[in-house]
């Protein structure tokens, strides 16, 4: 496939990345260490920048491994990061590490998203909410998002919905800013179609005060869980750029006991 290249593409990309950061071409140049003046030229396409150039300013405006290729090949240039998929025998040690994440952190629910929420991976005791989904949302791709805020999904069971479909929404809408993913922003929108209204009430526990918690009702119980993420640290290639792993944590003492005892049972086979 050829790709047709002018100087004004890397310009226009420039120029919107740096008003999506809310940045003014002073205040860029500055941090990229160049004169107004050649930034200025940069965008308008009157001067065309080095591959050195494009990545500097790929830094400053932090742009994903993603963009900073779209850049690069805007610019007239070979992307510089690679997109290697999970399967490849390369990232073998990707995956077994991500592995090691996910069974460790066993009774714990756990996950591994991409960069469009689509699931990759989870441990067994993801079971405890993924049993309360219908089967249709689970099918590859599975979208972690629409299985917890579709009214098929998770939401009926979720009993603090509003707060944590607001908190899900949150997170979506600075990840649609930062990134300008067309794919995403039409994830939002169809997301905030989805019904938000409380499914009931329970009583605020202490973790509440702290952070978000996921709030569910299960077999007459309720479980109550929040969640920290991660990702791998100064990755080179794309794939692993994009992959975030989410683990849950019990927010009390009566959800601990719940999610150990429905792992042994799941590992038990009964």
């Amino acid at each position: 496939m050829s790709i047709t290249v002018t100087r004004s593409a890397v310009g226009e990309l420039l120029r919107d990345w740096r008003r999506r950061r809310r940045l003014s071409q002073l205040e860029l140049s500055i941090r990229a260490d160049i004169s107004t003046r050649h930034l200025s030229f940069l965008e308008t396409g009157r001067s065309a920048p080095s591959r050195e150039m494009v990545l500097q300013l790929a830094d400053q405006l932090d742009l994903s491994l993603r963009e900073r290729n779209r850049l690069l090949m805007a610019a007239g240039y070979a992307p510089v990061y690679p997109e290697t998929s999970l399967d490849e025998p390369s990232m073998s040690v990707i995956r077994a590490a991500v592995r090691q994440v996910l069974t460790g952190h066993e009774p714990y629910p756990a996950v591994v998203v991409d960069r469009g929420w689509n699931l990759v991976e989870a441990n067994t005791s993801l079971g405890v909410l993924t049993d309360l989904v219908s089967p249709w949302l689970l099918a590859p791709p599975a979208n972690v998002l629409r299985a917890s805020l579709h009214p098929q999904g998770l939401a009926p069971h979720i009993v603090n919905l509003g707060e944590w479909r607001a908190h899900l929404l949150h997170r979506l809408r600075r990840q649609v800013e930062a990134s300008g993913d067309p794919a995403l922003a039409e994830l939002e929108d169809e997301l905030s179609d989805y019904p938000g209204d409380d499914s009931g009430e329970a009583e605020p526990t202490p973790v509440a005060s702290i952070v978000v918690p996921l709030r569910i009702r299960r077999a007459g119980r309720l479980l109550s869980m929040f969640t920290t993420v991660a990702t791998f640290g100064t990755p080179l290639d794309i794939t692993v750029s994009e992959l975030s792993i989410e683990s849950f944590y019990p927010a009390d003492q009566e959800t601990a006991r719940v999610l150990r005892e429905t792992h042994q049972f799941a590992l038990s086979g009964s």
